[in-house]
Order: structure tokens, then C-alpha cells, then sequence
């Protein structure tokens, strides 16, 4: 496990001293303290990942892990695995949703294939699309664990090394997800994190009637029976009830902190990752920013554990990283802010009278 001690000490969180900076220029500027509100806290936040007030965000990348499920023999999804791989066709074409909302802001879009269950390639792939697999899906979860601990941690670190290669072109990183069957390790993930019920935390994923939702909670109450794993340890989690995608966006996102790099979290499978790997190391938690709230139930209780406010709520539930993408608009609206806005001093406008 060299790779990921190596990089959690790296993680040293959020620069309050930049922050207190940050702050002192955003209280000054000509408006009422604090009038853009949340966007004025991202701005700060911000300025506290980068350890900088002159942090940048221009150069956006949105990194999508995909990866199958054993899972899915279960009929837990309304569609058939073979959408994986053809979806990940369609983001490389440049024609999913999240390549479509990524064109506003600007972002790039990539493909991390961590255990899809084809052999992908794809003409006009050349950085688009990275080899990690782990293997060609995980086990049903069902009736064992999903995978090997060894493979766990093979995931983890091939997201931090993706972070690791990507680090030098991006500023700001998103997480996205594909995979079919893939609410299902995440519920069964925040179950079993944060104490709550599978009932309580299971949503209808792709759209499933209520038999097919009651069938559903109960797969993933025998997983948790089956398997036992310990919510204390984040690779027996991992192991046990999770995706080979989801521990790719755990390291996707440790890797991010280790680089000092903000990471916007998408929805229910990428804060899936986001639980792992703060689980792993709880300051990578300062380095991530909830995109917004999913309609799946699981999700508050995934943002209360990592101590997040989504900054979008708009009913989404695509995946793919496509409320990351819309979320990064925020993020140049809060670099706007910081930089662009005159301070009193500098525009010549008199403060309000204390």
C-alpha cells in the first residue's frame, strides 16, 4: 500500500491562512458583507485548497470510471450491462450528458475503464480514454464479496495515479461514474458507513417500479448480511459491497488533495467514492466540493457524513459527472468573484456606516 500512504501524507488540508486572506479581500468588496452568500464561502474555500488567492480554475477535467457489476444478475437495474460499454462509446463521441453540460463551462471530458466488462477501444480515443481495469466486473456481491481486498486497493490506486497524471493539465477535477447496477454498491456503502437502514437509503436508480425496489433493498441487505464488512475499514467496505469505479473515484479523490486540487463530487455513486476516501484519510474531506443533491434518499446522509452542502439542487440523478460539470460554473463564478469584483477601496465607494 506504499502508493496510497505515500499520498495520504501528502493530504495535510485546507490553508487557513489563505483562507483568513481570502476572506479579508471578499469582506471589502462593494457590497453589503457577505451578499453573494455561498458563493463568497467557495471562493474562500477554494483559496483554502490551492494554499493561494490567486488560485485558478480554467483548466476543468471531468474523470468518469467505469465499471460493471456482478451484481446486476440480480435484476437491480432496468437496463442490461452492455450499457456500460456502450456508453462509454458515447462519452468518448463526445454525445452523453455530461459531455453536453461540460461544453458550458469548458471542461474536458475522460474515461477511466477500472473493470468494464468488455475490451474497450474506440477510434479517436487517444486521451480520452484510460486503461486501469481491474478485472472484467466485480463478483455479485449478493452472495460474496465484490472483490479481493488486493483488488480494493489496486482500485484506489489507480485512481490516485489518474489524479497523478492529470494533475499537471487540470485545476479543478470532477468526478463522474458509469456503470450499471452501480446505485446498488453505493447504497449498500452509505448503509453500512453511516448506521442507516438499506430501506432508508435505497432510491429507485435508473427508474424501477416498487417490487423491483423492494427486491432491490433486500439484495442489498443479504450483501451486508452475507459479507459483514466493517465500517471502520474502508478497504474491507470497499472490498465487500463496492465497485471497482467507485474505489477508482476514492483515489481519483485522494490523489486530488495530494496535488492540492479542488474536486467537485457529483452524485450518489461519486460521493460513494467521496465516503471511501475520506474514510481512508477524513482531511481529503477540505478538498471536496458537493456538486449538488441527488434525488436518491442515501444521498443527504452521505453529505452529513463528510460535512458538505451541496451547492446545486435541481432533481438530477444522471451520473456520468454531469452535475459536476454544471457545478463547475459556480466554481467560475466564485474565481469571478475574488478576482473581478472592485473592493471599496479600489473603486472608490464609500462603506456602509457601522
Amino acid at each position: 500500500m506504499g502508493v496510497i500512504e505515500e499520498t495520504v501524507k501528502q493530504i495535510t488540508g485546507a490553508d487557513q491562512a489563505a483562507r483568513g486572506k481570502a476572506r479579508a479581500r471578499l469582506s471589502q468588496l462593494t457590497m453589503p458583507y457577505w451578499a453573494l452568500g455561498r458563493l463568497l464561502d467557495l471562493a474562500e474555500t477554494l483559496a483554502g485548497i490551492s494554499g493561494d488567492t490567486s488560485f485558478q480554475v480554467k483548466r476543468k477535467t471531468i474523470v468518469v470510471m467505469a465499471g460493471d457489476h456482478g451484481v446486476t444478475e440480480e435484476g437491480v437495474s432496468l437496463y442490461p450491462k452492455d450499457v456500460t460499454a456502450q456508453m462509454v462509446y458515447n462519452f468518448i463521441a463526445g454525445g452523453a450528458g455530461v459531455n453536453a453540460i461540460a461544453a458550458v463551462s469548458g471542461a474536458r471530458v475522460v474515461v477511466v475503464d477500472m473493470g468494464v466488462d468488455a475490451d474497450l477501444s474506440a477510434p479517436g480515443a487517444d486521451g480520452k480514454l484510460f486503461n486501469r481495469k481491474i478485472r472484467r466486473a466485480t463478483s455479485n456481491m449478493a452472495k460474496g464479496p465484490a472483490m479481493t481486498r488486493d483488488e480494493a486497493v489496486r482500485s484506489v490506486i489507480a485512481g490516485i495515479e489518474t489524479a497523478m497524471e492529470l494533475a499537471p493539465t487540470t485545476d479543478v477535477f470532477g468526478t463522474g461514474d458509469m456503470g450499471i447496477g452501480n446505485t446498488t454498491p453505493s447504497s449498500a456503502i452509505v448503509s453500512v458507513i453511516t448506521g442507516k437502514s438499506p430501506a432508508e437509503v435505497t432510491g429507485r436508480g435508473t427508474g424501477i417500479e416498487e417490487a423491483q425496489w423492494r427486491s432491490k433493498v433486500d439484495v442489498i441487505e443479504r450483501a451486508i448480511k452475507v459479507n459483514q464488512p466493517n465500517p471502520a475499514d474502508a478497504f474491507d467496505v470497499l472490498s465487500k459491497v463496492g465497485g471497482f469505479e467507485i474505489g477508482g473515484i476514492a483515489g481519483l479523490i485522494l490523489g486530488s488533495a495530494a496535488n492540492k486540487k479542488p474536486v467537485i463530487v457529483d452524485g450518489f455513486i461519486s460521493t460513494a467514492g467521496a465516503l471511501i476516501a475520506q474514510a481512508i484519510e477524513p482531511k481529503s474531506a477540505d478538498y471536496m466540493i458537493a456538486a449538488h443533491l441527488s434525488v436518491e434518499p442515501g444521498h443527504k446522509a452521505m453529505l452529513a457524513k463528510l460535512g458538505l452542502r451541496p451547492h446545486l439542487d435541481m432533481d438530477m440523478r444522471l451520473g456520468e459527472g454531469s452535475g459536476a460539470a454544471l457545478a463547475m460554473c459556480v466554481v467560475d463564478a466564485a474565481w469571478q468573484a475574488i478576482n473581478n469584483i472592485a473592493t471599496f477601496e479600489s473603486a472608490g465607494v464609500s462603506k456602509a456606516d457601522k
